[in-house]
């Protein structure tokens, strides 16, 4: 019998083996692509359409699994362990379940915004003398950084928001008063005498700044009042989410509780639109006339077999984005055209987590709003302009739709406004088109005259 006995030359190659850097590659590759994946399926899928904390929670948990990953990975298949990304995994992943389980409301996330930025900085710097104490050059460390840099911006970003956040409340003083209307408080800004009082009501992103340009034009002949309806402007938020119906609600006892008495001349641009139909519809003692600024049909399920969707799941991320300062990157010409302060009071709102989350709030609510605004059957004899807005003229549906909006009164005008959709209200020759709408049916309304022809 025989045997055969290791040679040096054979064990030396076993003795002398270095990192083996092909493996801690594909771990870290693998990591990162796990983490990545997680972090957008289970806001965008999983949790798709929840409350940004839960997006930025379960976002959160996606990135703290991809870190737990290579930690365990690196330690089991290659000779370059990295125990040390156990601790952004345990950071990112306790932060994570907490968001998902409190469930912490604007203010929280807002205070919070003072101590997560400089922490999330301070990991991201441990995080980089590790990557170099424990990963030999070449073994992948090139593809952390990208990772790193990505956590020290969203730090930077998000310190940037809170300061702006912080700044733009000193710099934005509130016009007009809040009310209480049963659990929250709205804010109602009117200026002007006369009758019969006219309430805007804005669109879908907007709030009672968007009526800038118009509201003074108006206030010269009559009363007239913007509002921002919950969780809009200086408004604070509902308990809950709210249709058309708790809107108009809101708005009811709102005007009753300000003391302003109807009925009223109600204005509505886009979903704002939307909104005042389904108030004429619920308290047709109190309108007195209505003024429709290129409004969002009701009517585009109502027969045809098309169904309103609510808002895509990629829109619920936008308040977790804009947490970032992602909003605070484009320019106020990006957000509208009014002129200051009413543009840095709409960029202030829009372009933060409390306005991007209103955008959400509404979207989800848009389709039981359409279908609320199609109760409104007749609004009789009175006066009634619906405007439409230039580049929705040639659009058949859309042009179908505003003539079965003119067709709910008896005297009414269907007018073709040559301005954009927003171009009615940020833009000075539309904002004159609708303020012209608007004072002829305050002066129809007021002398019980028909409306001049157009």
């Amino acid at each position: 019998m025989t045997t055969t006995t290791p040679t040096a030359a054979a064990a030396a190659p076993a003795a002398g083996r270095g990192p083996r850097r092909g493996p801690i590659r594909r771990v870290i590759a693998g990591s990162l692509l796990t983490g990545a994946v997680l972090a957008a399926l289970l806001p965008l899928v999983v949790f798709a359409g929840a409350p940004e904390p839960v997006i930025t929670g379960s976002a959160l948990l996606g990135f703290a699994v991809g870190w737990a990953v290579l930690a365990v990975l690196s330690a089991r298949t290659t000779d370059q362990p990295q125990r040390w990304a156990w601790v952004p995994a345990a950071v990112l992943g306790t932060t994570g379940l907490g968001l998902l389980v409190a469930v912490p409301d604007d203010r929280v996330l807002t205070a919070a915004g003072w101590a997560w930025p400089p922490l999330l900085l301070a990991l991201a710097g441990w995080t980089v003398l590790r990557v170099r104490r424990s990963l030999a050059a070449g073994s992948g460390r090139r593809l952390l950084h990208p990772v790193v840099a990505l956590m020290a911006a969203a730090a930077v970003g998000g310190a940037i928001e809170t300061v702006g956040l912080a700044a733009d409340q000193r710099a934005h003083a509130m016009p007009g008063q809040l009310h209480d209307v049963g659990g929250h408080r709205l804010h109602l800004d009117c200026t002007g005498s006369g009758g019969p009082t006219v309430v805007l009501q804005s669109g879908l992103g907007g709030f009672s700044a968007s009526w800038a340009r118009i509201a003074p034009a108006v206030a010269g002949t009559t009363r007239v009042c913007a509002y921002d309806r919950a969780g809009q402007g200086w408004s604070e938020d509902a308990a809950g989410s709210q249709d058309g119906l708790a809107a108009a609600a809101d708005l009811h006892a709102l005007l009753a509780r300000a003391g302003e008495s109807g009925p009223y001349v109600l204005v509505g641009h886009s979903i704002g639109g939307d909104h005042a139909m389904t108030y004429a519809a619920r308290y047709p003692e109190q309108v007195a006339g209505m003024v429709l600024l290129d409004a969002t049909s009701p009517y585009r399920s109502a027969g045809t077999g098309e169904t309103h969707s609510g808002p895509p799941s990629a829109v619920a991320v936008l308040p977790s984005l804009t947490r970032l300062g992602i909003g605070r990157l484009l320019p106020t010409s990006f957000w509208t055209a009014l002129p200051e302060p009413a543009a840095g009071r709409l960029q202030a709102f829009a372009s933060s987590p409390r306005g991007a989350r209103n955008t959400v709030a509404e979207s989800a609510t848009l389709p039981t709003l359409l279908t609320q605004a199609q109760a409104l059957s007749t609004l009789g004899s009175r006066p009634l302009v619906v405007v439409t807005a230039a580049e929705h003229a040639a659009d058949p549906d859309w042009a179908a739709a505003h003539h079965r909006m003119a067709a709910l009164s008896t005297d009414s005008s269907h007018r073709t406004a040559d301005a954009t959709h927003a171009g009615l209200l940020d833009e000075e020759h539309g904002a004159q088109l609708s303020a012209r709408a608007i004072g002829d049916v305050v002066q129809a309304a007021r002398t019980g005259t028909p409306l001049a022809p157009h």
